[in-house]
């Protein structure tokens, strides 16, 4: 039984396939006939003229001997912090990180009160604090100014000035 029904499947298909579709190929025909292809034409290519570059007259500017020899005649501005100098506690930390939450006056010296990592410290004109080799120019009660030596790209040191805002408690904004 399975092998008549085997058969008669093989047989269906056979006549499904055989068929010539002579109205299919017909309806194609006529539906493809006014379609024509439409392609735009290339675009013209344009021509530069050509440019010989001659690089042997040229500096490189990655050779790093002459990158050394600009170190060398003195390009940078010359400033250097003093690296013998003994280093203060508030040079650990960086200027981010310290908070200035007051200010005295001792005889005519002004003093600033800095907190670093719940730490007080006591500052005046002439301290170092922050990790550029920041050294404290000016103090009002509600700033230290200070000066800072950062290094640029080239080694050197510039000058930048900074400065520490009085903090206000938040005990002090609720009143």
């Amino acid at each position: 039984m399975r092998r008549a029904a085997f058969l008669l499947a093989c047989l269906g298909l056979a006549a499904c396939g055989g068929g010539d579709h002579q109205d299919l190929r017909q309806w194609m025909q006529e539906s493809t006939k006014d379609f024509k292809g439409k392609i735009p034409p290339l675009p013209e290519i344009k021509s530069f003229p050509v440019v010989a570059y001659e690089a042997g007259e040229l500096t490189d500017p990655y050779n790093p001997i002459k990158i050394e020899a600009a170190r060398r005649t003195g390009a940078g501005s010359g400033i250097k912090p003093d690296l013998d100098r003994r280093r203060e506690p508030l040079e650990a930390y960086p200027l981010e990180s310290l908070q200035m939450v007051g200010s005295l006056m001792k005889g005519k010296m002004a003093h600033a009160l800095i907190m670093a990592d719940k730490n007080l410290f006591q500052v005046k004109i002439g301290n170092y604090i922050g990790q550029n080799f920041g050294m404290i120019t000016h103090i009002s009660e509600t700033e230290v100014t200070l000066k800072e030596l950062v290094p640029d790209s080239m080694g050197e040191y510039i000058e930048r000035t900074s400065t520490l805002q009085l903090q206000e408690s938040p005990q002090e904004g609720k009143k």
